[in-house]
């Protein structure tokens, strides 16, 4: 009797392989989900880079970040602007100046800076005198 329990028990051969066959089929099917899954979270991160009417894109992003930076550089070494008075914002190139300023002059002077800047396509004055 001690030897019968000694000796492992041993699945016949067919079920052996029955059974690799089963993991196998098993392991793929998930590749193949985790591949379907993996091409559709890439596929989406890369239509959420894309631009649309109302949204930049990354690239266009950092090109208004470097217009909105250019601009304000220029406002700030024309000594009749006050930069601080002035906000900049930028939207697929299109350039708005908010805030305040002393004259007409000075507005227009703001606008005109705004627009020799290179990127800019055109600029929108909602700036106010105070």
């Amino acid at each position: 009797m001690s030897q019968r329990m000694s000796q492992p028990l041993e699945a016949p051969q067919s079920t052996q392989c029955g059974f690799i066959n089963l993991m196998e089929n098993l392991v793929m099917k998930h590749l193949k989900q985790f591949s379907a899954f993996f091409l559709a979270v890439l596929l989406a991160s890369m239509l959420g880079c894309a631009g649309g009417p109302q949204k930049e894109s990354t690239s266009e992003y950092v090109d208004d970040s470097v217009i909105t930076t250019k601009v304000k550089s220029a406002i700030l070494r024309e000594p009749s602007l006050k930069v601080a008075e002035i906000n900049v914002e930028t939207f697929k190139g299109r350039v708005q100046l908010s805030g305040f300023v002393k004259t007409r002059a000075d507005m227009s002077k703001a606008v005109e800076v705004a627009r020799s800047v290179g990127g800019v396509t055109s600029v929108v004055n909602d700036m106010r005198i105070k």
